[in-house]
């Protein structure tokens, strides 16, 4: 759903892709600096309780994760393990995200929410490893409810308003996130399953 604003993102982060390039500074360096700065935040702010806070450091971050991509295309930079180590890195920073939250839910006593979050990391991973192995096997596997920018915009959008004392929006939005991610692993299981059995028609009789 959120790819249909790469256009437009791709238009703002242009200029801030091109002065790097200028200093030298390629997609790979800036795919690092953006997972290492969202789980260094991550697990100083919401262990902390400092949602808020942690969640403003830990989008500025998560630009990064757009920006290598620009850059990439921008340049031409674009490869095999750029792809490979954007990929990997992803999985390290939503790690990072979440692990700091059931940190702070376990030491808040809500160890039903330290749960809900345990399962959107779990689950999270196992969306992106569906989609990884498919592909590995020749198949295709680009669908599902909740991909990991619906994944993030939920995510850091219920932690930053429960930070700001908005009531139940951060149970909300965890619960909601589990119950797509758990739609998401299904429908991917499904559309892989179709192509790897195709059905063969039934006998006349």
């Amino acid at each position: 759903m959120l790819k249909l604003l790469r256009p437009a993102v791709t238009r703002v982060l242009t200029p801030l892709g091109r002065a790097l390039t200028r200093r030298g500074i390629g997609p790979n360096v800036v795919t690092a600096v953006g997972t290492l700065g969202t789980v260094a935040a991550a697990l100083f702010f919401y262990p902390r309780g400092q949602l808020f806070a942690g969640t403003m450091v830990i989008t500025f971050f998560v630009l990064a994760d757009l920006l290598d991509g620009v850059m990439a295309r921008m340049t031409g930079e674009g490869s095999t393990w750029g792809a490979f180590l954007d990929s990997t890195l992803d999985r390290v920073g939503d790690a990072g995200i979440f692990s700091g939250l059931v940190f702070w839910f376990i030491v808040s006593d809500q160890r039903t929410l330290a749960g809900v979050a345990l399962f959107c990391l779990v689950a999270g991973a196992v969306v992106s490893y569906v989609k990884a192995r498919a592909e590995a096997l020749g198949m295709t596997c680009d669908v599902g409810l909740a991909e990991r920018p619906e994944r993030l915009v939920v995510g850091l959008v219920s932690v930053g308003l429960g930070g700001l004392g908005v009531p139940y929006i951060l149970a909300a939005g965890l619960w909601l996130l589990a119950a797509a991610s758990a739609v998401t692993v299904g429908q991917r299981l499904l559309h892989v399953r179709r192509q790897a059995v195709p059905t063969s028609p039934r006998p006349l009789r």
